[in-house]
């Protein structure tokens, strides 16, 4: 029994390598929910590129007119919701949380492939994608409940400074736990909803991100973690460490231990790998505390972590303004502390159509 056992591990373990190979680990983030002591939540997330993205954060308030930045044929809304997010280059939103605490990740996903943009229904530019959520939903459940009659077509177009298609998938947690991973498949919707769901990355897809977890389950943490920086080594390592760390009642131990593991699941800054040239070095983390509702940012080339009180912002339609906090070229503005009060006020950035 004991060599059986051996030996199907050994195959797994050929299998998963196999599969690891074959990913294309082209920009690498990682994104994980912490279910602490009580009903604290947690989201965590790194931004992982291979050139500077351009972010800033945003203060968004409730009563912003939008559309979906496709021609003629968009989708349009009035947010619902205010919100506090990661722009790139101040043209997408990339992450962020609104205040009712539901929090939207955008990730990299090389297998993604988008629907038809004739489907006769309003297009969404992938520009948007996140925004559209934060600005639209309380909970993952209600969000989910939407996403499922598909009223919209999700159109994908090449990233500033590239010449390939931006391939990407959404992760949406909320300040019950809940949970749900967004892919387009061979041009169909995929939607993974579960309050486990609490770790993705990028390739594979998630359904095979699954069967990862489940194999280095059997395998235990404390016996053997990958540590390469690629996609499926850095979930396995993720979703070990966030069951593994204690589950305490002090926002400030919760804190770092979150943290913790956010850093360990980063690739180091400037790194290089001959043999895997599309792994990319993380530029920032944020850590998005959905019980206290504050949004936590740490740079890679800045010495602090700073947070932003989401408590303290007037997101009102009538009184509440767009904010800004320039972080400076490659995220190197310093601050410290709660920064609230660093944000000034100015116009909205155009999202970009496609």
């Amino acid at each position: 029994m004991k060599s059986a056992k051996r030996s199907l591990i050994a195959a797994c373990a050929t299998l998963l390598v196999g599969m690891a190979g074959l990913q294309h680990d082209a920009d690498a983030c990682t994104r994980f929910v912490y279910h602490g002591a009580g009903n604290e939540i947690f989201t965590g997330r790194s931004m992982d590129y291979k050139i500077d993205t351009g972010t800033h954060l945003w203060m968004f308030p409730r009563g912003m007119p939008r559309t979906g930045e496709t021609g003629p044929d968009t989708l349009k809304w009035t947010s619902r919701y205010g919100s506090v997010i990661a722009s790139a280059y101040d043209i997408a939103t990339t992450d962020g949380m609104n205040e009712a605490g539901l929090v939207a990740n955008l990730l990299w996903l090389a297998e993604s492939e988008y629907p038809e943009r004739n489907s006769g229904k309003p297009g969404l530019s992938i520009s948007v994608w996140t925004q559209y959520m934060l600005d639209n939903f309380s909970t993952v459940e209600e969000a989910v409940k939407v996403l499922s009659a598909e009223p919209f077509t999700l159109v994908s177009d090449a990233a500033p400074g590239e010449q390939r298609l931006a391939t990407l998938h959404l992760s949406l947690s909320d300040a019950s736990g809940d949970s749900a991973i967004i892919e387009y498949i061979k041009g169909k919707q995929v939607i993974h909803h579960s309050r486990d769901y609490k770790v993705m990355t990028n390739s594979p897809i998630f359904e095979e991100q699954l069967a990862l977890e489940s194999y280095w389950r059997q395998i235990g943490g404390t016996v053997m973690l990958p540590g390469t920086n690629r996609a499926a080594d850095r979930f396995a390592r993720a979703a070990f460490y966030i069951d593994a760390i204690p589950k305490s009642s002090d926002p400030v131990e919760s804190t770092a231990s979150v943290f913790g593991v956010i850093r360990n699941v980063s690739v180091p800054y400037g790194i290089t790998t001959p043999d895997q040239p599309n792994i990319s070095s993380t530029r920032w983390r944020t850590v998005s505390d959905q019980s206290r509702m504050r949004y936590y940012f740490e740079s890679a080339l800045a010495t602090n972590v700073f947070w932003v009180d989401l408590k303290k912002i007037d997101f009102s339609e009538n009184g509440g303004k767009v904010k800004r906090l320039d972080l400076g070229p490659q995220q190197r503005t310093i601050y410290s502390g709660e920064a609230n009060a660093q944000f000034k006020e100015t116009k909205p950035f155009r999202f970009l159509g496609v």
